[in-house]
């Protein structure tokens, strides 16, 4: 703007010296210092961002703070929660394991119509004891419900689908909690019948940090506390185990099977819990989970599988092409999520992962010589999340962080980008968050950051656009009085180009669409500078092509009567005409990186309709006889059009020719020095 402002005044001081009226180049400086400062850009880029957002809530991602839509596209890592997210949160028991035997469960979703098989034979509920202890446990440990939806069967029947009874069944509550019931229903053991039985004294609920769940129960012959929770934490807190019917000490060989038994099914991409039991006696009156969980009896193991989601994995890939990294956090088992992380493509062959255990152990620099080889944390806690945003951020990434719970809140809010759950994130949560996912899907956190580099590249669009345009008029203006020619344009032309031709173009660039490979490229860096990547060349080179070819256009046209006042009111019009039309050519430009026959000129409508409404108000202005003393126009002939279509084109194909050019000279440049690796390697 400055400079600008110091060519406004050199060009009206210029004039005067060339013997101009002062007061005729006083406010021709005044409509010049008007073109120079864009002033309907914050309204643009007010205009650009909120049609994003708006464009975002279409796509399932709300936008809770407006910076946030800009930093989506400098993201360089996402650190995404499994279950439900990358994951469908739709747990079905497909396997069981109790005193050394495997035993397949069938059946699909919380409908509870299945058996369990034992090498293809199903097994009797009344003779097997440990069977019936741990289906109990699933039973009685569980605050889910499950229902049959009648409306909902009905629907399916009418529609003729082949499963109607699976879709008519649905839970309320947790959906792991949802599987062990239907897994205890499928046996008979349904939540009404253990409840005639049983009646809930107390529960310790699950926690993140404890990774257990327990609950006291009584009945006829006594009380029982059942537990359930993560494998490996809830051997810790056993001391028996039920093996073949009998319950037996837990010793090292036994405990080795189980955890091996663990391993198998997490191998399989199957999330395992554990479910243990004691006897309570009379006196036994625990009142905290330390003394609950203690002296347990192992039962066995139910694994369920969590299918990933179905559009997750092409996301995944279309973050590894822009550049993202993809890191999995969840509280599974580590060999889970190893193997789930491998089917959906995060975690590359030679790609590390942590537990939390030996994150607890780690102090910051080692954690961050190993974050960037990282793409899977298992078994961590909220802490950790926040442990990990912040090496990220140390080693220069800028991280978008997912989160549920209340706990999650201290990552997500230190994170560049947070991202609450909609559907099963708290209200902590959604406040700490900078965007909301309406869905829980993975894939909407991709399309976000696709429409946050969308939105970034439009407003460099209109920026090129503007600035270049009106460097252009500066400049057409700076030279004709740096030459000693009349002024090309009069004072209510520039204001007509700054008001008519700037703004509706503008406006339908920050509409556009992004170019097919906008997430084929690398993050932009955080701090980049809104002129990078040669755009203030661009804006510089293109405003000094428009104005030497608008006051060739005038100057051509003048030398026929330089004396002449109406031979210089047509050179002017001329002038006025060339460019307005150099700008609304140059706007199809500035819709792509490369040049303007990299794109379709008609895709974008709204830019069709802009230009072509700029086009007959310069018309209108130039051939309706009531604006022509107004404007100073004159109607131009066959000739004059000629001569300022040839002069408004001229800088768009210079700059094209050297866009493919220069490209060609890459791509000769890259042959070349792939021949001559190819060369050393045979050498």
């Amino acid at each position: 703007i400055a400079v600008s402002l110091g060519l406004t005044v050199l060009v009206v001081v210029a004039g005067i010296l060339h013997g101009q009226p002062a007061a005729g180049m006083f406010f021709a400086g005044v409509s010049l210092a008007v073109a120079a400062i864009p002033e309907g850009l914050p309204a643009i880029v007010t205009i650009a961002l909120s049609l994003g957002v708006q464009r975002m809530i279409k796509r399932k991602a709300i936008v809770r703070k407006l910076p946030s839509v800009e930093t989506l596209g400098c993201a360089s890592v996402i650190c995404s929660d499994k279950t439900g997210t990358l994951t469908q949160n739709k747990m079905t028991v497909t396997q069981v394991w109790l005193g050394g035997r495997t035993l397949e469960v069938t059946g699909h979703g919380y409908d509870p119509t299945g058996q369990i098989l034992h090498r293809g034979k199903p097994v009797e509920l009344r003779s097997d004891q440990g069977l019936r202890r741990l289906l109990q446990i699933s039973g009685l440990c569980n605050n889910a419900e499950i229902y049959e939806n009648v409306q909902e069967e009905a629907r399916s029947k009418r529609k003729g689908k082949e499963e109607p009874a699976a879709a008519a069944w649905e839970l309320k509550g947790d959906p792991t909690e949802g599987a062990l019931l239907t897994l205890s229903s499928k046996m008979g053991l349904t939540k009404g019948s253990l409840n005639s039985i049983y009646q809930r004294d107390k529960e310790f609920p699950f926690d993140s940090e404890r990774k257990l769940m327990s609950v006291i129960v009584s009945h006829q012959g006594g009380r029982l506390l059942c537990t359930k929770g993560a494998p490996d934490v809830l051997l810790d807190a056993c001391a028996y185990i039920m093996w073949d019917g009998n319950v037996v000490p837990l010793t090292s060989t036994l405990r080795q099977k189980v955890l091996a038994a663990n391993e198998g099914m997490a191998s399989n991409a199957l999330r395992v819990l554990g479910l243990a039991y004691r006897d309570l006696r009379s006196y036994d009156k625990p009142e905290t989970e330390k003394e609950a969980e203690s002296q347990l009896i192992f039962v066995g193991l139910a694994g369920m599988i969590d299918p990933p989601r179905r559009e997750v994995r092409d996301a995944i890939a279309t973050c590894r092409r822009a550049g993202i990294k993809t890191v999995m956090i969840t509280g599974d088992h580590r060999t889970t999520a190893e193997a789930i992380a491998a089917q959906l493509g995060i975690l590359p062959r030679n790609g590390l992962s942590l537990s939390g255990q030996e994150l607890s152990r780690m102090d910051d620099k080692e954690l961050d010589a190993r974050v960037d080889q990282t793409f899977v944390y298992a078994r961590v806690s909220p802490e950790h999340k926040l442990r990990i945003v912040k090496s990220l951020q140390r080693k220069g990434h800028v991280v978008a962080m997912t989160g549920d719970g209340v706990n999650d809140a201290p990552a997500i809010k230190a994170s560049d980008i947070g991202i609450a759950m909609g559907i099963t994130g708290t209200d902590v949560t959604k406040e700490a968050s900078s965007l909301v996912l309406s869905d829980d899907n993975f894939s909407t956190i991709v399309s976000a950051i696709e429409e946050g580099r969308s939105i970034y590249e439009n407003i460099r669009k209109f920026i090129r656009y503007l600035l270049a345009s009106n460097v252009g008029e500066i400049l057409t203006m700076f030279f004709a009085m740096m030459m000693g020619l009349p002024l090309p344009l009069v004072p209510i032309q520039i204001l007509w180009v700054n008001l008519v031709t700037d703004g509706l173009p503008a406006m339908a660039l920050g509409v556009d669409q992004p170019e097919k490979d906008l997430m084929e490229h690398k993050p932009r860096g955080a701090k980049e500078n809104i002129f990078a990547r040669r755009l203030g060349w661009k804006i510089i080179s293109r405003g000094i092509l428009i104005g030497l070819c608008t006051l060739g256009a005038f100057w051509v046209t003048l030398r026929i009567a330089p004396n002449d006042p109406a031979q210089l009111a047509k050179a002017q019009s001329v002038a006025f005409a060339t460019l307005v039309m150099a700008q609304l050519i140059h706007v199809f430009d500035c819709r792509s990186s490369r040049s303007i026959f990299h794109r379709n000129p008609l895709q974008n409508k709204a830019l069709v309709l802009a230009v072509l409404s700029s086009v007959l108000l310069m018309l209108g202005v130039m051939y309706i006889e009531a604006f022509q003393p107004i404007f100073k126009t004159v109607p131009l002939g066959l000739k004059e059009w000629a001569l300022t279509l040839v002069a408004a084109g001229i800088p768009t194909f210079l700059m094209g020719a050297g866009s493919v050019w220069g490209g060609r000279r890459n791509r000769n440049r890259n042959r070349r020095g792939m021949m001559t690796k190819s060369a050393n390697i045979s050498a």
